[in-house]
């Protein structure tokens, strides 16, 4: 069994998918890249299937908001070869006013809680899942927790009150 390198997967993911491929780095050695929605079921069905990687193992789906970015919502993907020893972060940003991404469930069965995980607490919409819909919140909950669009605090709350510290 021979160990692959970052160097190596990212030469054959630009041989494939060329410009599709950008935001190349290595963050404490940990190959993270960027792609786009259109372009990540093929990247993902790539490094799954590709004997120089072998990402045969779907550690995660999340998302990251970032509501100072003109596509707020990254959909983070890690991948993990058992067999090649080595790991690998994809990204993809989309529109957090229409935040929509094909599911990965067509390549990864372990994809559907994770899709609804995401889908629960950041509102990522997995276009094609089999069963999309919430996991851990109330059906009646109004709101995508993670998103960074309410107050940290709650501005009624009476023990913050200055006139209560002599301010």
């Amino acid at each position: 069994m021979t160990e692959v390198t970052n160097k190596e997967i990212i030469d054959a993911l630009t041989e494939k998918f060329g410009g599709q491929i950008t935001g190349v780095n290595e963050p404490y050695g940990l190959l993270t890249l960027e792609t786009t929605k259109d372009a990540i079921i093929e990247v993902l069905k790539f490094l799954k299937e590709n004997s120089i990687a072998n990402f045969n193992f779907l550690t995660d789906i999340t998302a990251v908001h970032y509501p100072e970015k003109k596509h707020g919502i990254a959909v983070v993907y890690h991948l993990h070869s058992m067999v090649k020893r080595i790991r690998v972060r994809v990204k993809v940003f989309i529109d957090e006013h229409h935040p929509t991404i094909p599911t990965a469930t067509v390549i990864w069965n372990a994809a559907n809680w994770m899709e609804r995980e995401t889908y629960d607490f950041f509102g990522v919409k997995f276009e094609g899942h089999p069963d999309l819909r919430r996991i851990l919140n109330m059906d009646e909950l109004g709101v995508h927790p993670m998103l960074k669009q309410y107050p940290l605090e709650d501005p009624n709350r009476v023990d913050k009150k200055d006139e209560y510290f002599g301010r």
